[in-house]
């Protein structure tokens, strides 16, 4: 049983005594803060939070956990001096206390017992190693994308999550945002007619082969950890370029890269869309006019392109039935086919992609174990999708997937780019 599932245990428990007349024996003055007033939730029902490589992306997924007045932040672990001190600094001066504790490796964070659970936005190098490692420790994740490196990690981490029933929240924010949910909800539900095709923009299609840059001196262990920033990806000297996202796609690289940057987004949503969160395209071509085609098992087809939207802003979406289409993207807006497909519904315009929906979700989700909206097995088949995606585009070739057995049909060059060897101690 979950620390945080006990404490709500303990919770009911002297709500039921009280209310039973029970005498329940406590102090004569007990403090605001710990009968949660001031907007401050009471012990019993804080998440006790630790970030994992807290940077750029980190450090505003923080900026959205922080608020909510049922976390408590205690902990970063960083390969990086100056973000373990910036964490350190934005934690404290918050809590107007020196109690946030910092580490060089996030195996200390992971051994604390007093965690439920876990930001994850390292690299994505590192998002599924060490997501397997929290979900070990018995820590639930909020987990930055694109979640995995490859179609065996995607597969792996589900059967994680799956195996120690750890609560997951994939990055992906926009399932949380009304207008996309409402797209999709037109998509699955049949309200555009029959479905016929699913449009995701992937930012970029580039994908190449792994590489060294020059060496350059590296910097003291405590400044930067190099071998811990590299973890499970394959050695290769100390350069800055790699150090501040200069990464590469293939062969023991640093990131998926090509569709899946945006993709993960994207595609994601278009998953979701064909009610696809347990499946994945079985047919990818290669990219032709500027686009990739995949096709489902059904014959909807999932059109990967740059150009030809509308402009509703970054990370659009378009689906497209029988009888209707809607599209829709970051700026907030939808536009539609018809206005009868809103049947006199009012959908919020939110944009700029805010994670605050999305990190509530996750947090009642821990709180009552329920699955959150971008759970790991959805996030497995939308990465599934955008991985055998770049793999056709890197052998410039159709390629035919089977998603039961999770393997490419009749291509052995194909399904060797279905996985890639982890750096010792970090094989999973």
């Amino acid at each position: 049983m979950s620390r945080q599932v006990s404490r709500l245990h303990r919770r009911r428990f002297l709500k039921t005594a009280l209310s039973a007349g029970v005498a329940v024996m406590s102090p004569h003055l007990i403090p605001g803060a710990a009968l949660g007033k001031d907007a401050a939730a009471a012990p019993s029902e804080r998440i006790v939070l630790g970030g994992i490589g807290i940077g750029n992306r980190g450090s505003y997924d923080l900026g959205c956990f922080l608020p909510q007045p049922d976390v408590q932040f205690v902990a970063v672990a960083d390969v990086k001096a100056n973000r373990r001190v910036a964490v350190k600094k934005l934690v404290d001066g918050k809590y107007r206390n020196q109690d946030c504790k910092t580490y060089r490796d996030f195996r200390e964070l992971l051994d604390r017992d007093d965690i439920d659970a876990v930001l994850i936005a390292t690299g994505p190098n590192w998002h599924a190693t060490a997501s397997m490692y929290a979900a070990r420790a018995g820590k639930d994740m909020y987990c930055e994308k694109p979640c995995t490196k490859n179609i065996a990690q995607s597969l792996t981490l589900a059967e994680t999550m799956r195996r120690t029933g750890r609560v997951f929240q994939a990055g992906t924010q926009r399932r949380n945002l009304p207008h996309f949910a409402f797209a999709c909800e037109l998509a699955r539900t049949g309200k555009l007619g029959k479905l016929k095709a699913v449009h995701a923009h992937p930012y970029g299609m580039r994908t190449h082969m792994s590489g060294w840059s020059t060496p350059e001196t590296q910097p003291p262990k405590e400044v930067v950890d190099w071998d811990m920033y590299l973890g499970p990806a394959a050695w290769r000297p100390f350069n800055k370029r790699h150090l501040d996202g200069f990464n590469f796609e293939k062969g023991g690289g640093l990131v998926g890269g090509g569709i899946l940057e945006w993709g993960s987004h994207c595609v994601d949503l278009c998953q979701w869309a064909v009610g696809a969160d347990h499946t994945a395209p079985v047919e990818y071509n290669p990219p032709e006019n500027g686009q990739v085609v995949a096709r489902y098992e059904n014959g909807v087809e999932l059109v990967i392109r740059n150009d030809g939207w509308i402009g509703l802003g970054s990370c659009p979406v378009r689906f497209e039935g029988e009888t209707g289409w809607v599209e829709a993207g970051d700026s907030g807006k939808l536009v539609l086919s018809s206005p009868a497909l809103l049947a006199g519904r009012k959908v919020a315009e939110i944009g700029g992609y805010p994670a605050t929906f999305h990190v509530r979700d996750f947090l009642d989700c821990v709180k009552t174990r329920s699955q959150p909206k971008a759970n790991a097995e959805a996030a497995c088949y939308a990465h599934i999708a955008c991985h055998a995606a770049n793999n056709a585009i890197f052998l410039n070739r159709q390629l035919k997937y089977d998603v039961k057995k999770h393997e490419f049909i009749a291509d052995e060059e194909a399904n060797r780019l279905r996985s890639e060897a982890l750096r010792a101690p970090w094989r999973i």
